[in-house]
C-alpha cells in the first residue's frame, strides 16, 4: 500500500491520486481531501490487473518495492494525461519520484510498456 517515506513532499512514495491528480499524501491535511475522490494504489485494481502494475510486473521493475505505489501512481495519472509519453514526458512527470535502488530504466520501460498496453 501507500508508503510513508520523508514527510516533506520530497520523495514520492505516498503519492495517491486526489480527483486524478498525483499528490503527495504526506503533505495533504485529512480535511482538505473531504468531499474529494482520492485513490490509492489499491483502488487501481482488486488483483494487479491495471495495465501499468501489468507491466511492472512483466518488466520486474521493483527491487526493494518501498517506492513502487508512488512510482505507479505518478505513471498511471501520466499516461491518463498523455497516452504516448515521450521521454521528457516521462522524467517530467515522475521527477518527484525518488528510487534508492536505482530502477529507473526499468520504470521508464514500464511506463512504455504499460502505454501499449492501455
Amino acid at each position: 500500500g501507500t508508503k510513508f517515506g520523508c514527510g516533506v513532499a520530497e520523495c514520492g512514495a505516498c503519492t495517491v491520486h486526489i480527483d486524478g491528480q498525483p499528490v503527495p499524501s504526506c503533505i495533504v491535511p485529512l480535511a482538505d481531501a473531504e468531499g474529494r475522490s482520492v485513490t490509492t494504489i489499491e483502488g487501481l485494481s482488486q488483483d494487479g490487473s491495471h495495465p501499468v502494475q501489468r507491466a511492472w510486473a512483466e518488466l520486474e521493475v521493483p527491487q526493494c518495492g518501498y517506492c513502487q505505489c508512488g512510482q505507479i501512481m505518478s505513471a498511471v495519472a501520466l499516461l491518463a494525461q498523455n497516452p504516448k509519453p515521450s521521454e521528457a514526458d516521462i522524467d517530467k512527470a515522475m521527477s518527484g519520484n525518488l528510487c534508492r535502488c536505482g530502477t529507473y530504466l526499468r520504470i521508464r520501460a514500464a511506463i512504455h510498456r504499460a502505454a501499449e498496453l492501455v
